[in-house]
């Protein structure tokens, strides 16, 4: 349950209650986050928040164009992540510019959409999925974390697998991520995905009872 001694946001006696979801690629952060939301759970996806920034918001396609030049977008107006990553990890200057960038307006997003969802009324579960989570400090922000880790073969497996990539590029990328004992030590609750994606979501959704019993929300209405 939460350990008092992590940096948690101060406990708030209304409103939704804030879990934070970390992992490395391929840990099995999503197959946990879609057993939430069907326990209950509202999602903020960084991700996905992240596709919306550089997608759509009018400075950041500025800054992106007079960068990478008109290559960066797609015919449908979408970001080239294929070619916008190939080039960043070549280049950490280039990578932090980027972070620089956007990472601001992922977590100002992310910040609305928490306060619209108690603005809202909802005093249920909001899961947020961040693989930066702990680098932004976002922590700070949430009410628990639960950490999800599973073996690097594994990991290895599902993004060959999921993401259509190499192993030698599913290796490069983990071998770019902090290791799972990170996720972990900074975390209240961390769930080891060793098993079938059924195992894992019922383990989540115990894991987020636990949690709610420990803090008195009960089940989301």
């Amino acid at each position: 349950m939460p350990d008092a001694a992590k940096p948690r946001r101060p406990r708030a006696e209304d409103g939704p209650f804030v879990v934070g979801l970390v992992g490395r690629a391929g840990s099995g952060k999503s197959t946990v986050a879609r057993a939430l939301v069907e326990r209950g759970a509202a999602l903020v996806d960084a991700d996905r928040i992240g596709h919306e920034v550089t997608d759509g918001d009018p400075d950041v396609r500025r800054a992106l164009l007079a960068e990478y030049g008109p290559a960066v977008y797609l015919d449908d107006g979408r970001l080239n992540r294929r070619l916008v990553a190939a080039m960043v990890f070549a280049s950490p200057a280039a990578l932090d510019s980027l972070n620089r960038l956007v990472h601001p307006l992922i977590l100002q997003r992310m910040r609305r959409r928490i306060a619209r969802f108690g603005a809202e009324g909802f005093r249920g579960p909001v899961v947020v999925d961040a693989a930066l989570m702990l680098d932004w400090a976002f922590e700070r922000e949430c009410d628990a974390v639960i950490a999800v880790t599973a073996p690097e073969e594994l990991q290895v497996a599902r993004l060959v697998a999921g993401r259509g990539w190499s192993e030698a590029e599913a290796r490069r990328r983990l071998a770019a991520q902090k290791p799972n004992a990170h996720f972990a030590a900074a975390a209240d609750v961390t769930i080891e995905n060793s098993g079938t994606e059924a195992e894992l979501a019922g383990a989540a959704v115990r894991t987020l009872d636990a949690l709610l019993a420990a803090r008195g929300a009960g089940r989301p209405s």
